[in-house]
């Protein structure tokens, strides 16, 4: 062999060898039992008469995340991006909630964006930093990283369905850490809830390149005439998407089709909840003193009760 040729084999020996070092390094990290999940809040409801201030946060969303043993700090719209930074600093995934704002113009688009560009180059850098999208959070995320909005109405604003679960899904970071039986159930029954009126068609994702090679599909569903993705997860970024709603389960009680209570359902809720905190932990963030995170926790700020019939039953109100 060739000195050149000899030199190149030593030098891949030793960038592979390092490369194996560094990933048993990451998974010998000790984990962090103490993470904290940042919410993004979103611009009011016009007609929400209990509002008060500029944003909210649903109640249900912040229980979704303490039930799997995770603390939450409120991610305000309106910040700067320094003020965004410090806060992608401090806490260990984002989750993107569901609503009904401009995922272009809207502030809560606004910082989505910045932090989903915090935690691509986190991500890229060896820090990982895991981000969850439900419903309105997943058109998001599909926006995002297509560049464009690509998402197209559907029949699905109350109603409950199984999940089309692809063949990428047992192997999913998400769903292969489920029981049988719950993988089972997800597929036969209606107990995932959709409130949604826009979709991302298998159509659209199909044809946009950078999707597909963002995003493996893990669940489809069909409302009569569109076959829509309901669940998918990036391939190479902790990132996942549920145009379903697992924290609406246990947590919101207004009596309308798509609602679901039963055990079944109220164990999906729990894994999927678990999972994330599990991606969560994984991650080293911290707030530079105990008192800025004291003050920075949700805690500190109190629910609004809203009325049984209200789609969100409490909701954090914010400046």
């Amino acid at each position: 062999m060739c000195r050149s040729a000899a030199a190149v084999l030593a030098a891949l020996t030793a960038l592979l060898c390092a490369a194996r070092q560094c990933a048993a390094a990451g998974r010998n990290q000790p984990l962090n039992y103490r993470p904290i999940i940042g919410v993004l809040a979103q611009e009011n409801v016009p007609d929400d008469q209990y509002a008060h201030g500029f944003s909210y946060i649903a109640a249900s969303y912040v229980k979704f995340l303490e039930g799997a043993g995770a603390r939450v700090v409120p991610v305000r719209i309106n910040r700067t991006e320094e003020e965004y930074a410090h806060i992608f600093n401090a806490i260990n995934g984002l989750l993107l909630p569901g609503g009904d704002v401009d995922i272009q113009t809207s502030q809560y688009s606004r910082a989505a964006k910045i932090f989903y560009d915090l935690a691509l180059k986190a991500n890229d850098a060896g820090d990982y930093f895991p981000i969850w999208g439900t419903c309105q959070g997943f058109q998001q995320l599909s926006v995002l990283t297509a560049n464009k909005n690509l998402l197209t109405i559907t029949d699905t604003k109350a109603v409950a369905l199984p999940l089309t679960l692809t063949p990428a899904a047992q192997s999913s970071r998400l769903f292969r850490s489920f029981p049988k039986d719950l993988l089972q159930s997800l597929a036969v029954e209606n107990i995932t809830g959709n409130f949604h009126k826009w979709s991302l068609s298998l159509q659209n994702y199909s044809r946009n390149a950078k999707l597909k090679r963002f995003y493996k599909v893990l669940s489809t569903n069909n409302d009569g005439k569109k076959e829509f993705i309901s669940t998918m997860e990036a391939h190479r970024y902790p990132f996942y998407a549920v145009q379903w709603h697992p924290e609406k389960t246990p947590f919101e009680w207004v009596d309308k089709p798509g609602m679901t209570h039963s055990p079944t359902a109220i164990r999906v809720s729990f894994y999927t909840s678990s999972f994330f905190i599990s991606e969560a932990m994984k991650n080293q963030h911290h707030f530079p003193s105990l008192v800025e995170e004291e003050r920075a926790l949700i805690y500190n700020f109190s629910p609004v009760f809203r009325g049984m019939n209200s789609i969100f039953i409490q909701n954090y109100y914010f400046d």
